[in-house]
């Protein structure tokens, strides 16, 4: 399917301010893509649908991801939002025909990150995070040029904040977002 008939489809599932952040992130992506030599179109896709599981209840993602086979685990059936990345790429896969596996996984990790990710899957994580039409939170400045500059300084500063802010809070922390920090730390300094 071509990107422009993707858009067309995705604009029907979503709602105009969820598809007006997915046409943000498919246009940051691609500018990332760009800069770090990768794959613009891989990445303008995995963009453009990174949020198309999101607009669904908490017990129709359950139920979808059931339907798709996909594994849910405790802390995911307390937190059903974070359904909607893996759901998304099952339903890029079915719905949008997206075969690229690589296109999948950034969709599958966007939320969460995950120990060991390709530069694909940072800049669709990454990407989400700083697009245009995101509220500025603190460091935004500072994390946008990381983005253009290291992959990975920018990720690792991007989970470091989120952590923080979870933290700070008492929010439970997902395991694979505390595994993926834990992972990048230890990479730096290897």
């Amino acid at each position: 399917m071509e990107r422009i008939e993707m858009r067309e489809k995705l604009k029907e599932r979503l709602t105009p301010k969820r598809f007006e952040h997915s046409l943000g992130v498919e246009y940051t992506a691609a500018a990332m893509a760009m800069c770090h030599g990768l794959d613009i179109e891989q990445a303008a896709v995995a963009g453009l649908l990174h949020d198309c599981g999101k607009n669904f209840s908490a017990g129709e993602k359950i139920l979808k991801c059931e339907k798709y086979g996909l594994p849910i685990s405790t802390y995911e059936r307390k937190n059903p939002e974070l359904l909607h990345a893996k759901l998304g790429a099952a339903i890029a896969k079915d719905k949008f025909r997206v075969k690229d596996r690589e296109i999948l996984s950034a969709i599958t990790w966007h939320t969460t990150g995950c120990p060991n990710m390709s530069d694909l899957d940072k800049v669709i994580y990454i990407a989400d995070f700083i697009e245009p039409n995101r509220k500025m939170l603190p460091e935004m400045d500072a994390i946008r040029k990381e983005a253009f500059i290291d992959l990975d300084t920018c990720l690792l500063h991007i989970l470091s904040n989120i952590l923080e802010y979870l933290k700070r809070k008492g929010e439970t922390i997902d395991e694979i977002s505390e595994q993926t920090y834990d992972y990048y730390v230890g990479n730096r300094w290897n």
